[in-house]
C-alpha cells in the first residue's frame, strides 16, 4: 500500500539569490577576517567567488569546489565563536541582502497558513538565523562534523543537490506536508531535484540551465531584483506575488553593475 499523504502544505525556498542577493556563505568572509579566523588573501578569493556566482550562477562542479574549499577553511573553527559573529552581524550583513520580493512572497504564504522552509547549501549556523530573520517556520542547511566544540573539516549532511529533496521528504513525513500540494522556489539548476519533488515548483532568477527546463516544463519564472532592508519592507499580503514575470540578463547584470561599483567605493575609501 502506498503512504498516505500528509494534509499540510509548505513552500520551501532556496536562499542564494532566491531570498538574498548574494552567497549567504561568502558574505561572511568580511567579519570573519575581521576576527582572524581567516586571512586578507581569502577575503580577496570570496569576493571573486561571490562575483562569479553572482553573474553566472553556480554549477554542480563549481559548487563542490566551493564546498571543499570552505570546509577545508573553517576546519579547527569554534563553533560557538561562529554562531556569536553571526549572531552580531547578521543584520548589518543579511538584513539589506534580502529580496523584496521574496519577503513579500514569504509574508504571502504564512497568510495562506503555509509552513515556510528554507533549505540551503550554506551551514546551518548561517541558515538557521537568516531564517528566522526572514520569516521561516522551518530551516535546514549543512550539517558540519563537530568535534570537542570545533569544526573537523568534514561534512554529516551536505544540503545540496539531490539531499535537499531528500531532507524536505524527511521535513514532509515529520510535519505531515503533502509535497505535491507544496511549493519551491530556486534559482539553479542543481537544485532540480528540489523543485522535482513538490506539486508547484516555481523558478527565481534561474541560471541558463534552470531557465531553459522551466521554458520546457512550463514552469513559472520569477524575477527579484530589489533587496531591500527589513526596516523598509512592508510586509502585508499582495496576493500578487506568485504571478510569473519574464526575466532577463537584467537581475544579473544589476548585481555585477552593483557589487562593482561596491568595490571601487571600497577602494576609494582605504
Amino acid at each position: 500500500m502506498s503512504q498516505p499523504q500528509g494534509t499540510r502544505i509548505a513552500a520551501f525556498f532556496d536562499l542564494d539569490k532566491t531570498v538574498i542577493a548574494k552567497s549567504s556563505t561568502l558574505a561572511f568572509s568580511r567579519p570573519f577576517f575581521q576576527e582572524g579566523l581567516i586571512n586578507r588573501r581569502a577575503v580577496l578569493k570570496s569576493a571573486y567567488a561571490q562575483f562569479v556566482f553572482m553573474l553566472s550562477g553556480a554549477d554542480a562542479d563549481q559548487m563542490e569546489r566551493m564546498r571543499a574549499h570552505i570546509t577545508a577553511l573553517c576546519a579547527g573553527w569554534d563553533v560557538e565563536q561562529i554562531r556569536g559573529i553571526v549572531d552580531e552581524t547578521l543584520h548589518d550583513i543579511v538584513d539589506p541582502l534580502v529580496y523584496k520580493e521574496a519577503a513579500q512572497l514569504i509574508a504571502d504564504h504564512r497568510t495562506e497558513g503555509h509552513d515556510v522552509v528554507v533549505v540551503s547549501a550554506s551551514g546551518e549556523e548561517l541558515v538557521s538565523p537568516i531564517a528566522t530573520m526572514v520569516g521561516a517556520t522551518h530551516s535546514v542547511g549543512t550539517k558540519m562534523v563537530v568535534q570537542n566544540g570545533r569544526y573537523s573539516g568534514d561534512i554529516d549532511f551536505y544540503c545540496a543537490g539531490e539531499n535537499k529533496a531528500v531532507a524536505i521528504k524527511h521535513l514532509a513525513e515529520v510535519h505531515d506536508y503533502d509535497l505535491s500540494r507544496c511549493y519551491a522556489y530556486s534559482d539553479s539548476v542543481t537544485d532540480l531535484p528540489l523543485l522535482e519533488a513538490v506539486g508547484h515548483p516555481t523558478v527565481v532568477n534561474p541560471d541558463r540551465g534552470l531557465r531553459k527546463v522551466a521554458a520546457q516544463r512550463g514552469w513559472p519564472i520569477l524575477a527579484f531584483s530589489d533587496p531591500v532592508p527589513l526596516r523598509a519592507r512592508i510586509p502585508t499580503p499582495s496576493g500578487k506575488a506568485v504571478a510569473a514575470t519574464a526575466i532577463g540578463l537584467g537581475a544579473a547584470a544589476a548585481a555585477g553593475v552593483a557589487w562593482y561599483g561596491i568595490r571601487r567605493r571600497r577602494n576609494k575609501s582605504q
